[in-house]
């Protein structure tokens, strides 16, 4: 991934939720370097939830029904219990 292409991708993870902000923050951190192809096309798709789904989603409320997610999402979850934030 280009230094454009992350730079973009910052961009679409900037939230109005800050919990959510500071959990996009430090997955791309960690995890930038995997997002390419498919990995990459599913976290854009999970970008478009709204931020109430998308946390949701990260916070295990709700389940994670599309198997190209569940990876991703386990990851965001993972970054989130290193936050702090409940």
């Amino acid at each position: 991934m280009t230094t454009e292409e992350l730079n973009r991708l910052r961009w679409q993870c900037r939230r109005g939720l800050l919990e959510l902000d500071l959990v996009l923050e430090r997955f791309l951190e960690k995890h930038s370097d995997r997002m390419q192809g498919e990995r990459l096309s599913a976290f854009q798709a999970l970008l478009a939830y709204t931020d109430d789904e998308l946390w949701n989603l990260i916070r295990a409320r709700t389940e994670c029904r599309d198997a190209r997610f569940a990876e991703l999402v386990q990851w965001l979850r993972d970054c989130r219990s290193r936050t702090g934030s409940e």
